[in-house]
């Protein structure tokens, strides 16, 4: 436990400096969401609406759906919901291992989200002709504008995930430039590292489990972006190496807390899709 903490307790819940109780940051990220909260009703109820009237020539969900990989990616998605509350846990509690660990596990669990949802993507339109500018299917373009906004802000939490988790190596006193120059080296290397995995890794080794693929043509494939893989990981291990006092301790929480209430509602909103989406059709 911190100084910090031995010199009194910190509230994480409330901020007796403003009018409402509520910290700023909180606050603001609680007005974003539920702006977010109209913008996906929109392109849910649009793909709702459209459902009913679909026009000739329009694809057929449960003839391209394959409903036990999305299943999958959903249940992988709700276990990151509870890595992001166990790092809020601990960055409360001034654990700052128990933390960076929390963020890295829910980061990778998104990334196998959108592993998955870039193979399902391929398949789709290599597959089944599918395609978002596609005039004859109304389905075509609600389906890959609903999932694609939900896959890109999946994408904007796994940054901010690593974004905070380079930022919880800061050292304590740190100014200038020089730390500067530091940390974005390390957060470009954790964004390689992450496109590296969703793009190609986690899309290939669903091949081979899901396609028929061969682990020969999983290696053959994706060898560079393996060894690219291993590298980004080999130097984030060493940016990861103890190098003294951190500027990072529960008085950060409350940024914690900010990032863990927009991945909830991420988590939330995919719920809705899977079921408006997906399950609906095997009703």
């Amino acid at each position: 436990m911190s100084s910090h903490a031995a010199a009194g307790h910190i509230d994480h819940h409330h901020d007796p400096s403003t009018s409402t109780g509520i910290p700023n940051k909180k606050l603001l990220l609680w007005a974003f969401l539920a702006s977010d909260c109209m913008f996906f009703g929109t392109l849910i109820s649009t793909h709702l609406v459209y459902r009913q009237h679909p026009p000739e020539g329009t694809h057929i969900p449960k003839e391209v759906f394959d409903i036990n990989l999305t299943s999958f990616s959903t249940f992988i998605l709700l276990m990151s919901s509870l890595m992001m509350a166990l790092a809020v846990s601990a960055i409360q509690k001034g654990n700052l291992r128990a933390t960076r660990s929390a963020l890295l596990v829910t980061s990778f669990f998104g990334l196998i989200f959108l592993g998955c949802q870039v193979f399902e993507f391929t398949n789709f339109v290599r597959e089944h002709g599918m395609n978002i500018a596609n005039q004859n299917s109304i389905f075509d373009s609600t389906f890959f504008l609903l999932t694609g906004t939900h896959g890109t802000h999946v994408a904007i939490g796994v940054l901010w995930l690593g974004l905070m988790y380079v930022r919880s190596f800061k050292p304590a006193g740190a100014r200038g430039s020089g730390w500067l120059g530091r940390n974005g080296v390390h957060a470009l290397v954790f964004v390689a590292a992450a496109g590296l995995m969703f793009v190609f890794i986690v899309p290939g080794l669903l091949g081979v489990v899901i396609s028929g693929h061969t682990l020969g043509d999983f290696l053959g494939q994706n060898l560079k972006p393996l060894l690219g893989e291993a590298t980004a990981l080999a130097i984030l291990g060493w940016f990861a190496r103890p190098a003294g006092p951190v500027d990072f301790d529960e008085r950060h929480a409350i940024d914690v807390e900010s990032m863990g209430l927009y991945w909830h509602f991420v988590d939330i909103v995919w719920i809705v899709i899977f079921t408006a989406v997906y399950l609906l059709e095997y009703i």
